[in-house]
């Protein structure tokens, strides 16, 4: 989904972006990938596991690592992508050109789907933010800081995204729902066109809106230092730095609670410490000690899948297929022996089987779809 580390681009018989290739890191983005399906998949929602549930507001549960991890994720790839081509004497221009016009594609994608649910679902609207939009926005800023800017500056840019957010949320006035000048920004900006209107207020609310990007943009220049530390070979850094984000973010709770819809700056930092606690490991355990890639075959068609997975639930409920689907081959004989949450989470892991199926015949046929 990023467009960088060979994730996305034409159908090729390998990857042709010239980059080295780390097996930790197809396979941690592979992983979030499949994570995100089950979370976005269930049989009945109104029947889900507390811990597949995002916060109602406050809070962050393992759900909520989603997200941050995957736009984490988009850092590093863009660090181990862009590094040795600028080393190799390729011009800044002509990559973020490149880099421009993937996050575009990926914007229009994301806009796309978003069309094509609000068509084709009962009682659904059309929405302009959303999970693709985000990436497209967070991967076109980072590839540009990865290309026109120091470390240093980077660092700069993150400590002032967060503060300069924290800022701006308590200038607001409140972190209430609806009430919060992130919402109320982007009832101004999109007006109902927004994943949720209280209908008491006529105010919009996001969780993927413009002005929560910002944070999201500091997720990913964090993902980005670490992509640098993988680089050069200092992975051991990511632990100790993955425990001072943890113990930062921990501590920023007490002032802004971690809230994923707000993306507090708190939260920011939590899910970031978690990420590079999370990459280290990975790479511990499959770069240098050999072990088995798992996910990696999600992580290298990342796109299809995601991408994939949103239109199949958006045409399987509006082809009629859904229900009978999941009564006939789940709950009809679940819900007898284990109940209403087994049979909800069965068909979320079935429905991560049938796309590891799905990216696993393409991975044998060395297809990868690319934007």
């Amino acid at each position: 989904m990023t467009g960088m580390h060979g994730t996305v681009g034409t159908r090729s018989t390998g990857h042709s972006d010239g980059a080295p290739r780390l097996r930790s890191v197809d396979a941690l983005r592979g992983l979030t990938v499949a994570a995100m399906l089950l979370v976005n998949d269930p049989g009945d929602w109104s029947h889900v596991y507390a811990p597949l549930e995002h916060a109602a507001w406050h809070g962050c549960t393992p759900t909520d690592l989603v997200f941050p991890f995957f736009l984490f994720i988009v850092g590093v790839s863009i660090a181990l992508a862009f590094g040795p081509r600028l080393e190799q004497g390729a011009a800044p221009a002509a990559l973020l050109r490149t880099a421009l016009w993937r996050a575009l594609r990926i914007v229009a994608l994301g806009l796309a789907i978003n069309l094509l649910a609000a068509w084709l679902l009962p009682g659904a609207h059309l929405r302009l933010p959303g999970v693709l939009q985000r990436i497209g926005l967070c991967f076109a800023a980072a590839a540009a800081f990865a290309l026109y800017t120091s470390p240093r500056a980077q660092w700069a840019a993150i400590v002032a995204l967060l503060l300069g957010y924290a800022g701006l949320l308590v200038a607001g006035g409140s972190l209430e729902p609806f009430a919060n000048l992130v919402s109320r920004s982007d009832s101004a900006l999109f007006g109902h066109y927004v994943y949720l209107t209280d209908p008491a207020t006529g105010r919009g609310h996001d969780p993927e809106g413009l002005p929560g990007t910002l944070p999201s943009l500091a997720t990913t220049l964090l993902g980005l230092a670490a992509g640098r530390a993988l680089r050069a070979g200092r992975a051991r850094m990511l632990p100790l730095a993955g425990a001072v984000a943890l113990v930062l973010g921990l501590a920023w709770s007490h002032w802004l609670p971690f809230n994923k819809n707000l993306w507090t700056p708190s939260f920011a930092l939590w899910t970031a410490g978690w990420a590079a606690l999370a990459l280290w490991l990975c790479h511990a355990l499959i770069d240098v000690r050999g072990w088995p890639a798992l996910g990696r075959r999600f992580g290298v068609n990342a796109i299809a899948a995601y991408a994939g997975s949103e239109l199949m639930q958006i045409l399987l409920p509006a082809l009629g297929w859904q229900e009978p689907l999941y009564r006939g081959l789940f709950a009809g004989w679940i819900v007898p022996l284990a109940g209403p949450y087994a049979a909800s989470l069965a068909w979320a892991l079935g429905f991560v089987g049938v796309w590891w199926g799905i990216v696993w015949v393409m991975d044998r046929r060395r297809v990868y779809l690319k934007l």
